[in-house]
């Protein structure tokens, strides 16, 4: 089941990797609002393939689409997911309606635990601007569920899997074992995600 977080409002955006979070979301939102599809290309090979791939399944269910691209390089001191997260945001930020993204629980407690590497741990907030978060609270697992349940096509993003990102590193490798810790993670997060949306 997906849950939402708050009031949306009719009108909005919806930021579309192509991935199973979004696309889960895209399908459920357009059923009961009137949305735009928000695509960003990182300009990379896949991210053209998910270009064309998001860009048809908006043009089979006549949904409009506005997509970005990455033009700039990433600076030498800066990693590529943080460079490709800064790109993507300064267009999702462009835009004057609220853009719904597919943040989950999951992506949730992975933050938590990179951030707490780092120092303090962080709760992934319900809103930057116009982007707002109301899935935080439903689980990968929802999502992708949705997506098996409804017939919503999707693609896998291979960098998922590779481990020169540090997010592959945290959800592979430190989930299984976080889980190991605490077998209730998630209803402990979904607890504190409730709680810190609920000040």
């Amino acid at each position: 089941m997906l849950r939402v977080l708050g009031k949306l409002p009719r009108e909005l955006g919806v930021a579309v990797s192509g991935g199973p979070d979004s696309m889960a979301i895209l399908d459920f939102l357009s059923n009961s609002h009137d949305v735009t599809a928000c695509y960003f290309d990182h300009g990379t090979n896949f991210g053209r393939k998910c270009n064309r791939f998001v860009k048809n399944f908006c043009d089979s269910r006549d949904i409009p689409l506005v997509v970005g691209v990455n033009y700039n390089s990433c600076p030498a001191k800066k990693s590529l997911e943080e460079h490709w997260r800064d790109e993507r945001y300064k267009f999702l930020h462009s835009f004057s309606m609220p853009v719904v993204t597919g943040h989950n629980l999951d992506d949730v407690i992975e933050w938590f635990l990179f951030s707490s590497m780092h120092g303090l741990g962080k709760i992934i907030p319900y809103e930057n601007k116009n982007v707002i978060r109301p899935f935080i609270s439903t689980s990968k697992r929802s999502m992708e569920d949705w997506c098996e349940r409804k017939e919503v096509p999707f693609l896998a993003d291979p960098a998922n899997a590779d481990r020169k990102f540090m997010r592959s590193i945290i959800r592979h490798d430190i989930m299984p074992h976080a889980r190991l810790v605490n077998p209730g993670l998630q209803k402990t997060f979904k607890k504190l995600v409730e709680k810190e949306y609920n000040k």
